[in-house]
């Protein structure tokens, strides 16, 4: 039986861990086993650039945390090696980063993660990851109603100039 000290720490920690699962909007694990300092390394730059909290937490933890926010989605997942990303701002970012980085990887798998309170399995995260952040996406708007506007502002001007020679022949 743990001493009254551990028990304290471990609940403040469950605690903890319950309130930033609680304030995400995304959240994916990972089985990180096989991958080494170096990638380790470089995967917590890019997570941390796009304000993803990642870290390695104990199973039983994580699984009190969740349960304690009313989500059982992820006991069976939570044995092994298990990493967890959460993202308090951006839906995709954690997907986008970890399922880049499991393509690149045989060992490095994502198991599941929920967005918005939605549950997604390892497939529906992978498929999640594919999708462009949120800057990406806005560009691609902009891109695609920026030649249009163009082709109208071309077409306006030669009805301008049309009719400016029109005028001026006519005088």
């Amino acid at each position: 039986m743990p001493s009254a000290k551990v028990l304290k720490t471990k609940e403040a920690r469950v605690a903890e861990l319950s309130e930033l699962l609680k304030n995400s909007v995304s959240v994916v694990l990972v089985d990180y086993k096989g991958i080494t300092v170096e990638q380790d390394t470089t995967l917590r730059k890019n997570l941390r650039e796009a304000n993803v909290t990642y870290f390695v937490e104990k199973n039983t933890l994580l699984k009190r945390a969740f349960n304690a926010n009313g989500v059982t989605e992820f006991d069976e997942l939570l044995n092994g090696t298990t990493a967890i990303a959460v993202s308090a701002n951006d839906q995709t970012a954690p997907a986008r980063i970890l399922g880049e980085f499991a393509e690149k990887s045989e060992t490095f798998k994502l198991k599941a993660g929920s967005v918005e309170g939605d549950f997604y399995d390892e497939t529906k995260i992978m498929a999640l990851s594919k999708i462009p952040s949120r800057d990406v996406l806005l560009a691609q708007l902009v891109g695609s109603l920026q030649g249009p506007i163009q082709k109208l502002a071309a077409l306006l001007q030669a009805v301008a100039d049309k009719n400016g020679e029109t005028t001026n022949e006519a005088a």
